[in-house]
C-alpha cells in the first residue's frame, strides 16, 4: 500500500478543472506536497461547486475535466513522483434535476419495477406505492403542472411519465395522479418524506451500497481508476450514513487493491475508530481540535463564561449538554421527523407501541446519544447509556424506551440498522449546524469534530494524545482547514487570542453592541468574533456568513421562516463595519492589537500540524493566510500564481519577516519538504520539556530519538506581558539546524530566546541527519 507523506486538497469544479489541477502540480511539488487530494470528481449536478451531489457515478464529470482531465492530472502527478487521493461519496446521489440522474429517472418512471428500485431506500407503503417528491411551492401548485415533450413539467423542473400513463386530452393533474411519484408541498418533507436522504437535504437521496450490485455499479468507475493506475487512495465521505460501514470498507479495499483509505468520521472525545474498519484513519478533525486547544489560554475561561452569562441574561453561561439535548430533540421533531417516523414504523406491532409513542421515545434516545452512531455490536454500551439517559430525562417514556432497547441492540433488526444511520444525521444537524451557532463564548471551540466544553488542553495532555495518535493511527490525516470547517485556521488563530484578552474583548464587544445593536446577545458575540477573525473581508462575504449563521442558530430567525426585522438588524450591523467610521475603528483597532499574537498562533498551529504524528493535509491556499468562514466562503478561488512567485523568492534567498503571509509559506514549504524527502525524521514522538520562567509557553517535541524537533510558541500575549522568554531553555540531544533560519545549534542546552528570535516557531533538523 502506498501511503502519502502529505496531501494538498484541491476543490475541483468547472472554474478549476482537473486540467487546471494538473497545471498546479509543479508548484505543489516545489511546495513539498507528496499527494494531490481531489474533491469529488464524478459527474455531479450541473453547476455544483462542491461535487457531493453526484448524479452519475459511472463517469468523471465532463464539467470538471472528464476522464481526459483525470488522466492529465494523474500523468502530471506521476511525472513529479506524486500520488493522487480522491474524495468519493457512497451514501447518496444528487436528485435535484431528475433528468441528470439515470438511476433516479428510471425510479420515477418505473417505480418499484425499476431496475434501480432496490438501489434507493424508499418506504413505498407510506406513499401508497409512490415516492414523495417535495418540489411544490404549495400543494395547490399542482395547477401549474404541464405535460410537454413527453414529460411532466413544473416550471423548470422535469419529470418522466410512466409508460402508457398519458393520452391526448388528459389534464396534467390527471397524468400526475398516474405516476409512480407524488409531487407535494416542500414543507411536508419534514414529516412525510418516504425516502432516505443526506441529513435534511431532499435533493440528495440515499443509496443502498450495502447491496453488492449497487456497490459494484456505483464504484465501477472508481475501480477503473485503480485498475488503470490513475489514483492511489480514497477519502470516503460520510460513512456514518451507511447501513454497514465496515462491510463497505472491506469491499472498497477489495476493488481498490488494498489502497490507502480515509473516512470522514467525527470522533467524540475518547471515541476511537471501530477495529474492523478497513481504513488508515480519519480526515483529521480530531487532530484539528487538539492543535486548537493547546493554543487556547485556559485562564480566559471564567471571564468569557461571565460574558456569555451576561449576554444571555441568565446569570449563568450556557449549559452545553442541555443545549444540545434540546437542539437534537428539535431536529428530531422538526426537519428530520420523517426519519424518526420511519424508525417508529419499523417497531413490530406485537410490541404494542403506538406510532407517536414510539417516535417520541426514539427521538429522546437519539437526543441522548453522546456520539454520532454505534456500529453494532460495537457501541452497544453507548446505546444502553443513551436509553438510560432518555428514560431518566423523560420518566414517562421509560417503558417505551425499555421496549425499544432490545430491538435497537439487535444488529440484524431493521430498526437497529436504520437507527444507526439516523443518529448521526440528528447529531450533525442538531450540534454542528445548530448548537455550534448558539454556543458562542469562543468561536475556536465550535469547530467540526471538536468538543466545545473542552476550553483548552495542557501541554501534558496534548503530548499524551500525540503519543496515542502515533501508536494507534499513525497514518490518519491531520488538518487545520477543510471545505467543511466553520472558520478556517487563521480565523480561529485570531479568535483564540480573545482567550488571552477576555476583558479587552468584553469591552470591545460592548462598544460594538452599542454602535450596531442586534437583539440577540450570544449571536452578537458569534458575529463580531467572525468579523474579527476574517478581517479584512468584503461586505459580501460577511453578509453571507451573517445571514447563514443567524438562520442556522435558529434562535431569532430561521431558514424556513426568516424574521425580517431581526435580519435587517444583522445586515445593518455588518454594513456598519464598512460604513460607520466608529465601528470600523473598533474592529480595526482590536485586529491591530491582536494581529501579532494571531500570526504567532497561526505559525504555531501550522508547524505543529505539519510535524505531529499523522499524514498532514494542506487545504488549498492555506500556505498563505486562510481566514475564510463557513462554506461557500472557504471555496473561493486560490491565486496560485502569487504563491509560485512568493515561494520562488523565498527559495532564492528572500527572508520573510515574522508575522507576514510569506512566513507561513516558509513554514509550510520547509515542513512539507522534510516530510516528503526525509521520512525517517518523523518516526516516533517524544515531548521535550523546557525549563525557566516561560517554560509553559513553549510546546516542543521530537519525532523519534533522532528526528526533527518542533518548537512552537503558545499564549504569545501572556509571554510578552510576562517579560518574554528570559532564561527559558531546552536540552536538545544532537547538533541541529533550524530549517526556517539556517541557524545551527550544538547538542545540549539551547536558549529558547535565541532559537525563536526570528520566528515564533522553529523546525530543527539533525545536522547531516545524524545524532551525536
Amino acid at each position: 500500500m502506498k501511503v502519502p507523506a502529505s496531501t494538498y486538497r484541491l476543490q475541483i469544479r468547472s472554474s478549476f478543472t482537473l486540467f487546471d489541477a494538473a497545471e498546479t502540480v509543479p508548484y505543489l511539488k516545489s511546495l513539498g506536497v507528496d499527494w494531490v487530494y481531489l474533491s469529488p470528481i464524478l459527474t455531479a449536478e450541473r453547476g455544483s461547486d462542491h461535487g457531493y451531489d453526484v448524479t452519475d457515478p459511472s463517469a468523471v464529470d465532463p464539467d470538471r475535466g472528464g476522464p481526459e482531465g483525470l488522466l492529465a492530472l494523474s500523468k502530471a502527478a506521476r511525472a513529479h513522483g506524486m500520488g493522487v487521493l480522491v474524495d468519493i461519496v457512497p451514501n447518496h446521489v444528487g436528485v435535484a434535476s431528475p433528468a441528470q440522474n439515470p438511476w433516479w429517472w428510471s425510479l420515477l418512471r418505473e417505480g418499484p419495477g425499476s431496475p434501480y428500485a432496490e438501489a434507493f431506500d424508499v418506504d413505498w407503503d407510506l406513499g401508497g406505492g409512490k415516492i414523495r417528491l417535495p418540489m411544490l411551492g404549495s400543494d395547490g401548485d399542482v395547477d401549474q403542472l404541464q405535460v410537454k415533450d413527453g414529460e411532466l413539467r413544473y416550471y423548470d423542473h422535469r419529470f418522466p411519465l410512466a409508460p402508457g400513463s398519458y393520452s391526448d386530452g388528459d389534464s396534467a393533474q390527471e397524468v400526475h395522479g398516474r405516476q409512480h411519484y407524488e409531487l407535494m408541498d416542500w414543507r411536508r418533507a419534514d414529516a412525510e418524506l418516504n425516502y432516505r436522504r443526506f441529513f435534511a437535504v431532499t435533493t440528495l437521496a440515499g443509496i443502498r451500497v450495502e447491496d453488492r450490485w449497487v456497490f459494484d455499479q456505483a464504484h465501477a468507475e472508481v475501480k477503473r481508476w485503480f485498475d488503470d493506475g490513475l489514483v492511489d487512495g480514497l477519502r470516503v465521505d460520510h460513512p456514518d450514513g451507511l447501513a454497514d460501514p465496515a462491510g463497505y470498507l472491506r469491499w472498497l479495499k477489495e476493488v481498490s487493491g488494498g489502497a490507502y483509505v480515509l473516512v470522514e468520521k467525527i470522533l467524540e472525545p475518547g471515541e476511537e475508530l471501530p477495529g474492523d474498519f478497513g481504513c488508515e484513519g480519519t480526515t483529521g478533525y480530531d487532530a484539528l481540535a487538539d492543535v486548537d486547544r493547546v493554543l487556547v489560554d485556559p485562564s480566559g475561561e471564567p471571564a468569557l463564561d461571565a460574558l456569555d452569562a451576561a449576554l444571555r441574561g441568565s446569570g449563568a453561561p450556557a449549559d452545553y449538554a442541555d443545549m444540545i439535548r434540546g437542539t437534537k430533540r428539535m431536529i428530531a421533531d422538526g426537519i428530520l421527523r420523517s426519519e424518526v417516523l420511519r424508525l417508529a414504523r419499523l417497531v413490530p406491532a406485537s410490541e404494542g407501541l403506538a406510532l407517536e409513542l414510539a417516535a417520541d421515545a426514539i427521538a429522546e434516545i437519539i437526543a441522548s446519544f453522546p456520539v454520532y452512531r454505534s456500529y453494532l455490536p460495537a457501541g452497544a454500551e453507548v446505546l444502553k447509556e443513551a436509553c438510560s439517559s432518555a428514560a431518566e430525562h423523560r420518566p414517562d417514556l421509560a417503558p417505551a424506551v425499555g421496549t425499544l432497547l432490545p430491538l435497537l441492540l439487535d444488529p440484524a433488526n431493521p430498526i437497529a440498522v436504520r437507527f444507526q444511520q439516523t443518529s448521526g444525521m440528528v447529531m450533525a444537524k442538531g450540534v454542528e449546524d445548530t448548537a455550534f451557532y448558539r454556543y458562542t463564548r469562543l468561536g475556536t471551540l465550535t469547530e467540526v469534530g471538536a468538543e466545545p466544553t473542552e476550553f483548552a488542553v495542557s501541554m501534558e495532555e496534548f503530548h499524551h494524545r500525540m503519543k496515542r495518535r502515533q501508536e494507534v493511527l499513525p497514518l490518519s490525516m491531520t488538518t487545520l482547514s477543510t471545505h467543511d470547517t466553520k472558520r478556517s485556521e487563521d480565523a480561529r488563530a485570531r479568535i483564540s487570542v480573545i482567550a488571552e484578552l477576555p476583558d479587552e474583548w468584553t469591552a470591545t464587544l460592548n462598544t460594538l453592541r452599542e454602535l450596531a445593536p442586534v437583539p440577540d446577545g450570544p449571536f452578537e458575540n458569534l458575529l463580531w468574533q467572525a468579523v474579527i477573525g476574517a478581517w479584512p473581508a468584503s461586505r459580501e462575504r460577511l453578509q453571507g456568513y451573517a445571514q447563514k449563521a443567524a438562520r442556522e442558530a435558529g434562535n431569532s430567525t430561521t431558514w424556513t421562516n426568516p424574521d425580517e426585522k431581526f435580519e435587517t438588524s444583522v445586515t445593518a450591523a455588518v454594513d456598519a463595519a464598512f460604513d460607520d467610521a466608529r465601528v470600523a475603528k473598533v474592529v480595526e483597532d482590536f485586529v491591530s492589537k491582536i494581529d501579532a499574537a494571531a500570526a504567532s498562533n497561526s505559525l504555531a498551529a501550522k508547524l505543529i500540524q505539519l510535524t505531529m504524528p499523522g499524514v498532514p493535509d494542506v487545504y488549498q491556499g492555506s500556505e498563505f493566510w486562510e481566514r475564510s468562514l463557513t462554506d461557500p466562503d472557504n471555496r473561493r478561488p486560490v491565486d496560485f500564481a502569487q504563491r509560485v512567485k512568493e515561494l520562488a523568492a523565498i527559495d532564492a534567498g528572500t527572508v520573510p519577516a515574522a508575522g507576514t503571509e510569506a512566513s507561513k509559506l516558509l513554514v509550510t514549504s520547509r515542513a512539507l519538504r522534510l516530510r516528503r524527502d526525509r521520512p525517517e525524521l518523523f518516526q516516533g514522538y517524544s515531548p521535550l520539556t523546557a525549563t525557566g520562567a516561560a517554560a509553559q509557553h513553549l510546546l516542543a517535541f521530537q519525532r523519534g530519538a533522532s528526528g526533527i524537533i518542533t518548537f512552537a510558541t503558545r499564549l504569545p500575549v501572556a509571554l510578552e506581558r510576562d517579560g518574554g522568554w528570559r532564561d527559558t531553555a531546552v536540552e536538545i540531544p544532537a547538533a541541529m539546524r533550524d530549517e526556517l533560519t539556517g541557524t545551527s545549534y550544538g547538542a545540549g542546552t539551547v536558549s529558547v530566546a535565541a532559537v525563536l528570535g526570528t520566528y515564533p516557531v522553529a523546525l530543527l533538523v539533525p545536522v547531516d541527519g545524524e545524532s551525536e
